[in-house]
């Protein structure tokens, strides 16, 4: 498939674009694949390339105290990594590691700021979806103090299988007490609980969303808080999970 058709099809930021700027953006692009586990950033490094994912998960990443770190946002097929140059800021703040593997477009980071003085177009989309992403930051940060660790989990599985578009997840103990900011104890017990709900099914880091309506109703009210800012910004995304 062309790489036009791809990116319009799979990437929403990309799909936003009037015809020639999406167009104009794509030619200086190239598909990549991300694979498992590779960092793509870390905070206060130079920003050297963006990626628009279009079947990948960037997952990002805040450290905490020596050693350990807190997952606070994921990047999918709705957005980008590297938007702060449009701020004119070309250090990333935080770390970024592929969570799933999978095509994302590409395109150096200098080039990039070249097509943004061309495309008003461009600047307005990620403006918008700059201040989305700083709104859901905020509700994060917030979430650990006030909601417990079976809600907080069910959110972030919501979070990924949206992204993911499957209800099929690979998500280690390891990597779910990174993403929560907890013991893997807490995580056992979390995942325990949702299980016997029969909301999801775990065994041995797989995971499969069973039931999405109550998965969604265990859930922490930041995941339909995160999806009302996002819709009223961005404008409404179709929902595949219905």
């Amino acid at each position: 498939m062309p790489i036009q058709s791809i990116a319009s099809a799979s990437n929403s930021l990309i799909a936003a674009l009037p015809r020639r700027e999406r167009l104009q953006l794509l030619a200086g692009c190239e598909t990549v694949e991300l694979v498992l586990a590779d960092i793509l950033a870390e905070p206060g490094q130079r920003i050297r390339q963006v990626h628009f994912p279009i079947d990948s998960i960037v997952s990002l990443t805040t450290p905490v105290d020596a050693g350990a770190s807190i997952e606070i946002g994921l990047v999918g097929k709705e957005g980008m990594l590297g938007a702060t140059l449009l701020l004119g800021v070309d250090a990333s703040p935080l770390h970024a590691l592929v969570q799933g593997a999978g095509a994302a477009l590409c395109m150096d980071a200098v080039r990039f700021c070249g097509e943004l003085k061309l495309a008003p177009a461009l600047q307005r989309v990620l403006g918008r979806y700059l201040y989305v992403t700083m709104a859901q930051l905020v509700q994060t940060a917030a979430c650990p103090r006030f909601h417990v660790v079976e809600a907080r989990l069910a959110r972030w599985l919501l979070m990924t299988q949206d992204r993911a578009a499957s209800p099929h997840l690979h998500l280690t103990h390891e990597f779910l007490a990174c993403m929560l900011g907890v013991r893997r104890v807490g995580v056992t017990h979390a995942a325990t609980a949702l299980q016997a709900r029969k909301l999801i099914s775990y065994r041995r880091g797989d995971i499969t969303v069973l039931d999405r309506k109550g998965l969604e109703a265990a859930a922490c009210s930041c995941y339909a808080a995160n999806n009302a800012v996002w819709d009223s910004v961005m404008g409404r995304r179709a929902r595949q999970w219905t």
